[in-house]
């Protein structure tokens, strides 16, 4: 059996190709520059892209389960594509598809729950990996610069959100369900920036930003205007379910999700820990 990946070269793409390899499942992955996708050499490597359906026929040829980004481009905006991936999928006798949510229900889900494939949506709350963005200005300046500082949310290691993509589209079980995936605990930035500063051994602080500076942040770092409506007011004012811890990853796997001073200590180089 064949599995595709798309986003296979993403934080959680590669994970959902590490542990598909790790079951011992062929894995076909999709990602518009196959040259720099230095993935395992048993992968299959296709080129496609998912904002642009009619180069994806002969990604879907064979696949037992797909793992399907939501959003994607440039500017990684909401999937309009939809209803032709549903399309896809069906003719080419697709069993299931894990739905990685990219923080609302947009074309792709709404495609998919009114096809004849199995679905599931995964809804990380927050990616541990995120967080690595910060690691230049810790480095260079001892600083973060956020806002909402004191605001709390789940975040989880982008590993076990692989492994729960994998668990569901190897052994099927969950047609319809939607899972919020968290780690072990709820923390907010300051939070966050305390557990890296006692892993690495070094003294950090965080300067908190107005709205405004914030969202004038995220268009100098070249996001849309749509992922700047929703970065803000997902992180000024998080859903219930983002600030609650989910048993998902444990059920699903079988294990406990990893903490984020697990996460912070296996990265701890990228922050400029102390030897």
């Amino acid at each position: 059996m064949t599995f595709l990946v798309t986003g296979a070269t993403g934080k959680v793409g590669r994970h959902v190709v590490d542990h598909l390899l790790r079951a011992g499942r062929r894995v076909r992955a999709l990602t518009r520059n196959p040259g720099g996708a230095d993935l395992p050499g048993p992968v299959e490597v296709v080129r496609g892209d998912l904002t642009d359906p009619g180069t994806l026929g002969p990604a879907f040829e064979g696949v037992e389960g797909a793992h399907l980004l939501t959003a994607g481009g440039d500017d990684y905006d909401t999937l309009r594509t939809g209803p032709e991936l549903a399309r896809l999928a069906e003719r080419a006798g697709v069993r299931r598809v894990a739905l990685l949510w990219n923080g609302q229900v947009g074309p792709v889900e709404e495609a998919f729950a009114a096809s004849g494939v199995e679905w599931t949506r995964l809804q990380p709350v927050d990616f541990m990996g995120n967080t690595l963005t910060w690691a230049p200005a810790i480095r260079a300046e001892g600083e973060v610069r956020e806002p909402f500082a004191d605001v709390p949310g789940g975040i989880v290691d982008e590993a076990d959100v692989g492994a729960v993509a994998a668990a569901v589209l190897v052994r099927g079980g969950h047609a319809g369900r939607t899972y919020v995936l968290t780690g072990p605990q709820t923390l907010s930035r300051r939070r966050r920036l305390a557990v890296i500063a006692e892993v690495t051994g070094r003294p950090l602080r965080l300067v908190e930003l107005t709205e405004e500076q914030a969202r004038e942040s995220w268009r100098q770092a070249g996001h849309g205007e749509e992922l700047i409506e929703l970065l803000t007011s997902w992180q000024r004012d998080p859903p219930p379910e983002s600030v609650s811890i989910s048993p998902a990853v444990r059920e699903i796997t079988g294990r406990e999700p990893r903490s984020f001073t697990e996460w912070v200590a296996e990265h701890a180089a990228h922050f400029g820990a102390r030897a």
